[in-house]
């Protein structure tokens, strides 16, 4: 077996080399403006640096809008080192994208260029060949807030800043960094994807209030055990098209039902129940497997989500929001200055759903709205976008320069 494992994996290898040869060749022949060097003043000034495939796309797509909402002051580029990636961001990403494969590459760039900030979106290991010039300044920007161990790792150290939601990363930074000048190091910039205007797939009936209800997936061990889809989506869909008064976005995680058949028959089951009611159903009931992550903080006026990113993707939009309680008694719930001030769901509180959401949209929640702001800061309309191009142009052309530059203020 362990001969089998070897050859097959080694036949995989084969293949993959292959198909990366036929790739670059391909961006030789066809492609050649993956290739391209500007000149003069449309050099490139910022770089958008992303090393992965595919399979990680989600971290670079989120910051395609702010990215080209600073495009409109200074260059930006995203810089790929896969053939395979550059080619699929050819297709898909609104800047111009730039293949160097190789370390000469990269230099060829840097050197034709006018490079003064690089932003990075996670911890490759090819992070730090870009790393090793010392012009730009290098800045982390990461993919999402969380309290995850990886959102204090001791990587940071080795960026030249690091761009933070709010005063709670601040908190996080300082507590678990050795030597490191938080208040030196980081910008707060908020959430900017809020502020960005998305295209919803379907038109829901603005006479009703909308509920996401965007639960996670099942989990591969016994402590992950957080996904709600089975103890609490099916009874919370089906009340919930029981009362009428909801529009409805349902939007499983990708990976449900990969280590549970029964979890998956859950999801399967409330996409059923979603698609028969919509018939004689006077809201909109949508099952929601769009790939765009979003457009669903504009369109919902309330999230029901489980202890997952989600979470703070939505806490951000500063709008109502329930967590899910796991029934699990194995999964693992630690403490969170966020989760711990924001309503829970038990599986009990499951009937009474209406009403409890009803309330959430009518009533102020003083707690909420501090954790929101102690998370991401001021997050009216425009606010997180300014500060994030706000701080992103004073490393580009210096503070004195931004003050004349025509930014849109927060709303």
């Amino acid at each position: 077996m362990k001969v089998f494992n070897t050859l097959n994996r080694a036949a995989n290898f084969a293949a993959q080399r292959l198909a990366a040869r036929r790739q670059r060749q391909f961006i030789t022949r066809n492609a050649t403006e993956l290739f391209h060097v500007p000149s003069g003043d449309d050099r490139y000034k910022v770089a958008l640096y992303f090393a992965d495939d595919m399979t990680n796309a989600y971290q670079i797509r989120q910051w395609y809008e702010p990215m080209k909402q600073l495009a409109e002051f200074v260059p930006v580029v995203v810089i790929t080192r896969r053939p395979d990636t550059a080619l699929a961001l050819r297709e898909e990403c609104p800047l111009p994208v730039h293949y160097a494969e190789t370390i000469e590459d990269v230099e060829k760039l840097v050197d034709s260029q006018d490079l003064r900030l690089v932003f990075y979106v996670n911890q490759n290991i090819h992070n730090f060949q870009m790393m090793r010039f010392n012009a730009p300044d290098h800045v982390f920007i990461c993919h999402g807030e969380s309290e995850k161990a990886y959102m204090w790792s001791n990587q940071l150290k080795a960026y030249d800043y690091v761009f933070s939601a709010g005063q709670a990363a601040r908190d996080r930074l300082a507590k678990n960094l050795h030597n490191y000048d938080v208040d030196a190091r980081t910008r707060l910039i908020g959430r900017p994807q809020i502020d960005v205007s998305y295209s919803a797939p379907a038109s829901l009936n603005s006479s009703l209030p909308t509920v996401l209800y965007a639960p996670t997936w099942e989990g591969d061990r016994p402590s992950m055990k957080y996904g709600s889809a089975s103890s609490h989506g099916e009874i919370l869909i089906d009340t919930l098209i029981k009362d009428g008064g909801f529009n409805i976005i349902f939007r499983p995680h990708p990976r449900s039902g990969k280590a549970s058949a029964s979890y998956a028959q859950s999801v399967e089951k409330i996409r059923h129940n979603l698609a028969a009611a919509q018939a004689s159903s006077d809201a909109t009931l949508l099952f929601d497997d769009s790939e765009q992550w979003g457009w669903q903080w504009a369109e919902s006026d309330l999230c029901v989500t489980d202890i997952s990113a989600v979470a703070y993707d939505f806490l951000a939009t500063g709008k109502p929001m329930f967590v899910t309680k796991p029934v699990s008694a194995e999964a693992l719930v630690t403490g969170s200055p966020a989760l711990a001030k924001v309503p829970s769901l038990t599986a009990e509180d499951l009937e009474n759903a209406p009403s409890l959401l009803r309330n959430a949209l009518t009533e102020e929640d003083s707690g909420f709205r501090e954790v929101v702001d102690y998370y991401f800061g001021d997050v009216t309309a425009g606010a997180s976008m300014h500060r994030f191009l706000t701080e992103s142009l004073k490393l580009v052309v210096g503070e004195v320069q931004v003050r004349r530059l025509p930014l849109k203020k927060a709303a």
